[in-house]
């Protein structure tokens, strides 16, 4: 006879010699399987629909989502586009201030040298009028002081003649 490999021959050899346990662990994985397919049976739901319609609100979540988006983006566009408008207009009335104020700084400028212009003719009439007053005053001074002391003197002198006549 020929003998045969002991390993070759009995399939069920390389599991050792405990055919019960592998025979348990099949039952336990068949009543598994079917545990499973009696659930799905009796619960009238299916984890595929399940799955479709989780599947289907959150696209409809992100739908409703990126609509939002575009709305506020929009929002934001009008916002930022408003925002320019003032910001344009600003600009444009600050630049007519600056030119108002350049204007006035040279009406200003204008102004003060006329008014220099005014104090150095009035100081030059002033002082044209003080040489010419105190020229006048001088003129006039002068003969008033000799007929008054003329007049004081004679009339001294005619006092003291009368008073030597008297007496």
């Amino acid at each position: 006879m020929i003998e045969l490999p002991t390993g070759r021959a009995n399939p069920f050899a390389r599991f050792g010699g405990q055919p019960i346990a592998v025979a348990a662990v099949a039952l336990v994985v068949l009543l598994g399987i079917g545990s499973v397919a009696a659930w799905r049976a009796f619960s009238g739901t299916a984890p595929e629909t399940d799955r479709v319609v989780a599947a289907r609100q959150l696209q409809a979540r992100a739908t409703q989502a990126s609509e939002t988006l575009v709305e506020k983006t929009k929002g934001l566009e009008a916002t930022q586009q408003e925002s320019i408008d003032q910001l344009q207009m600003v600009q444009d009335q600050l630049l007519a201030v600056r030119r108002l104020l350049a204007a006035q700084q040279t009406d200003t400028k204008k102004l003060s040298e006329q008014v220099g212009t005014l104090t150095e003719a009035i100081d030059g009439l002033r002082k044209s009028f003080a040489s010419s007053q105190s020229s006048d005053a001088d003129a006039e001074e002068a003969p008033r002081k000799r007929s008054y002391k003329a007049k004081y003197r004679s009339g001294r002198s005619a006092n003291r003649s009368r008073a030597r006549g008297r007496g």
